[in-house]
């Protein structure tokens, strides 16, 4: 794997590079398809950096939600925190991580509270949904070059020697990590082809999550990796994709049940 590089003496890991990537690739895709239908880019360049804080502070806290037993640790561990390497450590440790539901949820809440003071901007839900799929796509590719968010032992696999996980090297694993680059990829080119064809208009955020969140729950089984939480026979991604689903589809079935009655 290439996990990072050295330049001027200083180790620049590759995750980082790829979301910044994705990040470019997202302002490019949206910015493009304002132009094409004629809205302001500038609206839409302010939405996804309020959007993004959202993503940064939702991925956050739910790693820390999740890995609740470090605070524990450092409460009953008061000394560690007598200096200020301590203080930085024991910060890293509990903040440093990053789920992406947690950032996914994080996002939509901000592009919500943004939608209800900019109601006239709905529009910019539809353009930006297909985005989320294309960001993650680089996000995923950073993960398999970085070595995080690995597959399970696998003898149809890839060893990595130099992660920054250690568990993962040594070990034929599974590439999970492509497979869902690879499922993000063609999830951002069939939502952008309905968004093109006015296919599910101002409901494309639901098909994404609905669509992504069945892969994502039968992905999990692939993953090998274990501080993404676990909570009894399914990890925390697999019960959060269960919940949004049964969410999807208990608002279709009530719009169903709305049609009926109002005939």
């Amino acid at each position: 794997m290439f996990p990072y590089f050295t330049l001027f003496n200083r180790i620049i890991g590759m995750y980082p590079i790829m979301v910044l990537i994705g990040v470019f690739a997202v302002g490019i895709y949206v910015c493009n398809i304002c132009k094409k239908n004629g809205y302001d880019d500038n609206i839409a360049i302010i939405f996804l950096l309020l959007v993004s804080i959202g993503v940064v502070l939702g991925g956050h806290i739910l790693y820390t939600i999740v890995n609740y037993k470090e605070i524990i640790y450092l409460v009953n561990n008061k000394e560690s925190l007598n200096s200020l390497d301590g203080i930085l450590n024991s910060f890293t440790t509990i903040f440093g991580g990053n789920i992406f539901y947690g950032g996914l949820l994080g996002g939509i809440l901000a592009g919500i509270i943004y939608m209800k003071n900019k109601p006239q901007n709905f529009y910019l839900a539809d353009i930006v949904t297909p985005a989320i799929p294309l960001f993650h796509f680089f996000g995923r590719i950073g993960c398999f070059l970085g070595g995080c968010c690995f597959g399970i032992k696998s003898s149809f696999g890839i060893t990595f020697h130099n992660s920054f996980v250690e568990i993962a090297n040594g070990v034929s694993r599974f590439p999970v990590q492509l497979l869902e680059a690879i499922f993000n990829i063609i999830l951002f080119f069939i939502l952008a082809n309905f968004r093109k064809r006015g296919m599910f208009k101002d409901r494309l955020l639901y098909i994404y999550l609905l669509i992504y969140s069945i892969g994502r729950f039968f992905i999990e089984f692939l993953r090998g990796d274990s501080y993404r939480g676990f909570f009894f026979i399914f990890s925390t991604s697999q019960i959060i994709s269960i919940l949004i689903i049964s969410f999807i589809l208990i608002k279709l079935l009530y719009k169903i049940i709305l049609k009926k009655d109002q005939r």
